[in-house]
């Protein structure tokens, strides 16, 4: 996702997404425009009457009601996140931020822990955030005396919010993986089995709720955000249980296992022409080579980096010249699934690795070898099998070894 950050709280900062932008109008703009049915909603449920005629007086007033229930509704959902967030902190899990979206919040968590009750408590904090919040507005509503525009304004946001909150925690409770309530549902799940197998049940319930509340999108009228809701839950959920269980037959295997050693690879120099090396990438049909000097990382150039300079000028660029410089790296004792991760993060298909004595991860040190994307699914294959890490040692064609993909540095 696209953001950026707004603010920050008990040092977790907040983003807001630009999809966020795009929804937050369309919130507003549905609020005001069924502001009169709502009022009757909650005449009706909460056991409190509204001059109607004051709140709905004018399209203006209208509008801005709902843009003011719009922002309430998302700033509780940020507390709702911080409820996650600050349970999590409890239990020594660094939260790297907390970002509205399309679909509502997140908090951004380096690690969920395998800990059934840890998860279950981080799960459940964000519904409990929610009721409490649904209660406390109810609780104001109560207080607030009926009046003026301002006044009545002020208790239908509160009257918003109290249905919305309980809404929330009641919906996050439902059993859609990885939601709150498929976590916990995960959490209860690993009491008496693995954490992977009970991931992979949490998740094909989660796919199952995704797909109803999908059909139920649809025969509602085509509700475009729960068929978004659904989608992105039957997503997710895959998602989950691919990478828990991958990091299930990973576990104790290190980028030192499987990478292809720097002896396989090809590489080239920071003093080589352009000239040349394009001439080598068409020869060795490779898109990018390692650039080492003295047998450590100076950088890597890619054929997007030699298309930069015309083919007239070439002779007089050299590979210092165009290379990119800030490299990605990883060690021989980085777990693979970390590495894989990293990969993920920043959307590359290789890692350089570094000898760990000598400039640790992104930074210069002497080149060991490279990991990609197919070291790591054979290491996978592998560990399946119940191979032992010592035969984790990838086998590849020598004209493949040490490829680097274009743009994928």
């Amino acid at each position: 996702m696209q953001s950026f950050r707004v603010g920050s709280a008990f040092g977790i900062p907040i983003k807001l997404d630009l999809t966020f932008l795009l929804v937050l109008p369309v919130f507003a703009y549905v609020i005001g425009l069924q502001l009169g049915d709502l009022v009757e909603l909650f005449d009706g449920t909460l056991g409190v009457t509204f001059d109607v005629a004051v709140l709905t007086a004018t399209e203006t007033a209208r509008y801005g009601i709902g843009t003011a229930a719009a922002l309430g509704l998302f700033a509780c959902v940020v507390a709702h996140e911080f409820g996650h967030s600050l349970v999590a902190r409890r239990y020594d899990v660094p939260i790297e931020s907390i970002t509205l979206w399309l679909l509502g919040g997140v908090a951004q968590m380096t690690e969920i822990p395998e800990d059934w009750r840890k998860e279950f408590n981080i799960a459940i904090a964000g519904p409990i955030v929610s009721a409490t919040l649904g209660a406390l507005a109810y609780l104001a509503l109560l207080v607030v005396p009926s009046g003026g525009f301002t006044l009545e304004v002020v208790r239908f946001v509160l009257a918003y919010l109290a249905v919305m909150n309980v809404v929330l925690a009641g919906f996050n409770l439902l059993p859609g993986f990885p939601m709150d309530g498929g976590r916990i549902l995960r959490a209860l799940l690993a009491r008496s089995r693995p954490h992977a197998q009970a991931t992979q049940q949490a998740a094909r319930v989660g796919q199952l709720f995704a797909i109803v509340l999908g059909i139920v999108g649809v025969l509602a009228g085509f509700r475009i955000l729960l068929i978004l809701l659904a989608f992105f839950i039957y997503i997710a959920a895959a998602s989950e249980a691919s990478r828990t269980v991958m990091k299930a037959a990973l576990e104790g295997v290190a980028v030192g296992d499987v990478m292809t050693p720097s002896e396989r690879l090809d590489t080239v120099t920071p003093e080589t022409s352009v000239a040349d090396l394009v001439d080598r990438m068409f020869r060795e049909r490779h898109t990018g080579y390692p650039v080492v000097q003295g047998g450590r990382i100076a950088g890597v150039v890619t054929l997007s980096d030699a298309r930069e300079v015309d083919a007239v000028e070439r002779d007089a660029y050299r590979v210092e010249d165009v290379m990119t410089r800030d490299v990605v790296t990883v060690t021989t004792d980085t777990p693979v699934m970390d590495a894989f991760e990293r990969m993920q993060k920043h959307d590359i298909g290789r890692l350089l690795v570094v000898d760990e004595g000598a400039g640790g991860d992104d930074g210069d040190g002497a080149l060991v070898g490279l990991l990609s994307r197919t070291d790591v699914m054979t290491a996978l294959e592998i560990a399946k099998t119940g191979g032992a890490p010592g035969e984790r040692t990838l086998t590849r064609d020598a004209t493949t070894a040490g490829t680097l993909g274009e743009d994928r540095i």
